[in-house]
């Protein structure tokens, strides 16, 4: 599965949660996706067609992490059942994230770097193939309980109130998709009485006072799922930090740019993959100040 490749139909297949359809559109184009990609192992990672059909059951399974750090959080979800069919099961993901990922995998967990692996193993497949080869269904990408969490050694932070609801905001991914890009100024709206508002923004402490709320991001990813753990509510754009919270089962709501992407419903607040979040939509492409306007009334409704 690599980002919406195999075609408009799997992605509404997808969107609808009718996974059935959407292997059998997978098996449809897998021969013709893996004569056209790379070689594998060549060219770009995020290009990469790892998986070409191979059995896993019974075999040493690695499990590449090539996409970005949520694609490897949403998907976690699928390794304890391949570690079920696996003989063995070795995680290559990103270094940040090894500390929440040895919670869910069933196996080993090594750091992700360039080059090829230092493990021994029998077959490969990238994190995001794992639901096509295993045949996934609702029941397996539907979330029961929260497969993240922290580790034993995280200690909390003092500088979340406590007299207030405390509410987490990410506004922007970064230049690589304008679409969900928040105007900080337009959250400003949210500084409203019995709410306390903190910045999750890497690197926004000039948007996050012009918005009013404090500064406590941080790239280190374990500090940022605790702070997420310590909030009462984190207001995001499409990006890591939902799925990081969503994993978590923390509440979250996502504010979402009209052409959202396939993990998410086109219409309607909930979705399959994470039952914790609630989700936002623009009415239109580019009307952020309907979404704010919406999730204040919402943010109004919540502080009691």
């Amino acid at each position: 599965m690599q980002g919406g490749e195999e075609g408009g139909d799997w992605t509404d297949a997808m969107r609808a949660g009718d996974f059935t359809r959407a292997w059998h559109i997978t098996d449809r184009d897998l021969p013709e996706l893996c004569r056209a990609a790379p070689d594998k192992y060549a060219g770009p990672r995020h290009l990469q067609r790892i998986w070409r059909g191979e059995p896993l059951a019974g075999r040493r399974v690695l499990v590449r992490c090539y996409h970005g750090l949520g694609d490897t959080i949403q998907f976690a979800r699928f390794l304890p059942a391949l570690g079920e069919i696996a003989a063995e099961l070795i995680v290559w993901c990103q270094p940040e994230l090894l500390p929440l990922m040895q919670a869910v995998a069933s196996g080993r967990v090594v750091p992700l770097h360039d080059g090829t692996p230092d493990v021994a193993f029998d077959v490969d497949i990238e994190i995001m193939e794992i639901p096509h080869a295993i045949r996934a269904d609702a029941d397996l990408v539907g979330m029961r309980q929260p497969y993240l969490r922290l580790p034993t050694t995280s200690t909390a932070s003092s500088a979340i109130a406590r007299d207030r609801l405390a509410v987490g905001l990410v506004w922007e991914v970064g230049n690589w998709d304008k679409r969900r890009a928040v105007p900080p100024d337009q959250l400003a709206m949210l500084n409203i009485g019995g709410v306390a508002l903190y910045s999750l923004q890497l690197g926004g402490g000039t948007a996050a006072a012009q918005i009013g709320a404090l500064d406590i991001s941080t790239s280190d990813l374990t500090a940022l799922a605790q702070r997420i753990c310590e909030l009462d509510l984190v207001i995001t754009v499409d990006t890591m930090v939902a799925h990081l919270a969503g994993a978590l089962g923390r509440p979250c709501w996502v504010m979402l740019h009209a052409d959202c992407d396939w993990r998410w419903p086109l219409t309607g607040e909930r979705s399959i993959w994470y039952p914790s979040l609630r989700l936002f939509h623009q009415p239109e492409p580019g009307d952020w100040s309907s979404v704010v306007i919406e999730v204040r009334a919402a943010l109004m409704a919540a502080r009691g």
